[in-house]
């Protein structure tokens, strides 16, 4: 009895990590993989943060618009698939798509050699450049006058990214915050004595806030910037069919006529 026992205790433990082998499987693997929709098209997810206008932000309705939204609108028409956008913010959108969990990471994200050595890129569709955004009546002119000053930027973009090449990584005067539009309102609230944002964002903020005293400082040692849409590593099927859109709607015009842009 006391054998027989012991034997069925081995067997249902057997049959229990063989479980939860599949179980752990099945979660890796599950969010990499489209949905489908009611018409039979496949339908990816994009993982964004809605506060980076103009490229996503929130309408009157909570729906999120704007040029990645747009673009990205086009190459789905273009290649027969649909979009599902979440509002999950800028940090978890990595993660998620890190994971398996979204299929698109869509929030003006700048192709960075760091970036891709965990993700894969589709081809640029915008050119961007860092500002500075300081108060109408500061003194400062230029990104070395920043070394030793209090400096805002949104959490690991690349004005962080910028910030921490001037000042070093561990420098105390670098304040994070989750979103670029906190960043300014910190500036403004005297705070910091810079902001460093994209300069699409930053002309946004300015247009959304006039009665705000604002002055935008353009610097030459900052690089230019490409933005382009994130896909889990290896995911080269997903990959290839957004830049295979992405060529056509660049060749037609159409994503011209959406950034407004000539950039190819």
């Amino acid at each position: 009895m006391k054998r027989n026992l012991t034997m069925l205790l081995i067997v249902v433990a057997a049959f229990t990590l063989v479980l939860a082998g599949c179980g752990a499987k099945d979660n890796t693997s599950a969010g990499s993989e489209p949905s489908e929709g009611g018409d039979g098209k496949k339908v990816y997810t994009v993982g964004t943060e809605a506060t980076f206008a103009p490229f996503e932000s929130l309408d009157d309705k909570g729906n999120i618009v704007g040029i990645d939204v747009d673009v990205l609108q086009a190459i789905a028409d273009e290649m027969g698939f649909e979009v599902e956008w979440k509002n999950i913010g800028w940090e978890p959108v990595f993660q998620t798509v890190k994971n398996g969990e979204i299929n698109i990471g869509g929030s003006g994200i700048t192709i960075t050699e760091d970036r891709q050595q965990t993700f894969d890129f589709t081809e640029p569709y915008y050119e961007s450049q860092l500002l500075i955004v300081v108060k109408e009546d500061s003194k400062i002119k230029s990104l070395a006058e920043l070394k030793d000053k209090k400096v805002s930027v949104q959490i690991n973009a690349t004005g962080h990214m910028a910030a921490k090449k001037l000042q070093g990584e561990s420098s105390k005067n670098i304040m994070a915050y989750d979103t670029q539009p906190i960043a300014i309102q910190e500036m403004l609230n005297g705070n910091v004595d810079a902001a460093i944002g994209d300069n699409a964002v930053v002309y946004e903020y300015i247009k959304a806030h006039p009665k705000d005293k604002l002055k935008v400082i353009k610097d030459d040692a900052f690089e230019k910037e490409y933005y382009g849409f994130m896909v889990q590593k290896g995911n080269k099927e997903l990959l290839d069919l957004l830049n295979e859109g992405l060529q056509k709607i660049k060749e037609n015009g159409k994503l011209k006529e959406i950034t407004g842009s000539d950039f190819k």
